[in-house]
C-alpha cells in the first residue's frame, strides 16, 4: 500500500505544503457532510475504519448552507481534536460575506486547523444555476486564497479540473485560472474526479507550460455502481469513458460491479502514481470498504516501501 509521511511533526500536525515538499506521496480521504445524526454516525464509522491507514489528511466537503455547513465546520473541528488525523478544512465563497469568511477561518485556526481548501463553490441553486456572489462576498476562488493567506500562515489548497471547469472558455483558459490561484498563494491543488490518466497528464502539461510547478493531487472516486458514478460525473462536468461503461455493464450482480469498480480505480491509481502524481485523494462517499480495497491493492506503493528498507 502507499506509505504516508510521518503523522506528526514535533509540535504540530504537518501542513500539506510540508508533506509535498518532503516528496512524500500523500494519501487522503474526503467525506461529504451528513444531513442528519444517522448520517453523521455513518461518517464517523468510516473515519474510524480509515484512520488506521494513516492518511496524510482528510477533509469534509462544505455544504451549500444551513445545518450542513455548520456540521462541516463542527466535524472538521472534532477531527482535529479527537483523532490522530490531519484535517483540511473546506471553505467556499457561497453565501458568505468577507466578514463571515474571516470568522470561519478564525474558528478553524482556533481548533488548530492550518490547512484550508479554498473553493468558489457551486451556485446555491445548483450546478446549472447562474453564479451570484454575496453582496459583500467574493466572486472567485483566487480571492478566497488571497483572504486566507492574509489572515495567517495557512497552507491553502485549491480545485483543479482535468477535463476543464464547466464554465471555462477552453482548457487553456482553465489552466490559466489554476496558475492564477497558485500565484495568489495556493500551495497545492486537488482535482475533481476523472477516469482517464491522460486527462490528468494533459492538465499538468498545460500548467507547466505556463511556468507553474503547483503540485496537483489527482482525485479518485471508487466506483460502486454505474448509475452512481454517472451521476457524480455529470455533476462535476466529467465524462465516464465508454471503456469504463462497457466493463461495468458486463455485470448484473451489484457485488461484481463493485469489484470491477475497485479494479478500474486501482488501475487508474497505479498509472497515475507511475506517471509521478504526488499522491491520491479518494472521494469516499462516506464508505470505507472500496477505498480500503483500492488502498490495499496499490502495488506501486508496496514496491516503493520495499525499496526503502
Amino acid at each position: 500500500m502507499v506509505q504516508r509521511a510521518p503523522s506528526r511533526l514535533p509540535d504540530r500536525a504537518p501542513t500539506i505544503r510540508e508533506l509535498l515538499a518532503a516528496e512524500e506521496r500523500t494519501v487522503s480521504f474526503e467525506f461529504f457532510p451528513p444531513k442528519d445524526d444517522e448520517g453523521e454516525a455513518q461518517l464517523w464509522r468510516a473515519i474510524r475504519e480509515l484512520e488506521p491507514l494513516r492518511p496524510s489528511f482528510v477533509s469534509v466537503t462544505y455544504g451549500a448552507g444551513g445545518s450542513t455547513r455548520d456540521r462541516t465546520i463542527r466535524i472538521t473541528e472534532r477531527i482535529a481534536s479527537e483523532t490522530t488525523l490531519t484535517p483540511v478544512a473546506h471553505l467556499t465563497c457561497v453565501g458568505h460575506s468577507r466578514d463571515e469568511l474571516r470568522g470561519i477561518i478564525g474558528r478553524y485556526a482556533d481548533a488548530g486547523v492550518r490547512n484550508v481548501l479554498a473553493l468558489r463553490g457551486d451556485p446555491s441553486g445548483g450546478v446549472d444555476a447562474r453564479w451570484v456572489r454575496h453582496p459583500e462576498g467574493l466572486d472567485h476562488a483566487v480571492e478566497l486564497v488571497h483572504l486566507i493567506r492574509e489572515l495567517g500562515d495557512f497552507c491553502v489548497g485549491v480545485a483543479a479540473f482535468p477535463e476543464g471547469h464547466p464554465e471555462a472558455a477552453d482548457l487553456d483558459a482553465d489552466a490559466a485560472v489554476l496558475v492564477a490561484k497558485a500565484a495568489a498563494g495556493a500551495d497545492f491543488a486537488v482535482t475533481q474526479l476523472f477516469f482517464d490518466a491522460r486527462d490528468y497528464v494533459a492538465l499538468l502539461d498545460r500548467v507547466r507550460r505556463l511556468g507553474c510547478d503547483l503540485p496537483v493531487i489527482p482525485g479518485i472516486m471508487p466506483i460502486t455502481g454505474l448509475a452512481q458514478i454517472s451521476r457524480f460525473a455529470q455533476l462535476s462536468g466529467a465524462q465516464v469513458p465508454s471503456g469504463v461503461v462497457a466493463r461495468l455493464e458486463r455485470f448484473s450482480d451489484p457485488a461484481d460491479v463493485r469489484r470491477e469498480g475497485v479494479a478500474i480505480a486501482t488501475s487508474l491509481c497505479e498509472e497515475l502514481l507511475g506517471r509521478g502524481a504526488p499522491g491520491l485523494h479518494f472521494y469516499t462517499l462516506n464508505r470505507s470498504t472500496e477505498t480500503r480495497q483500492i488502498h490495499a491493492g496499490l502495488t506501486v506503493g508496496q514496491r516503493a516501501a520495499a525499496g526503502s528498507t
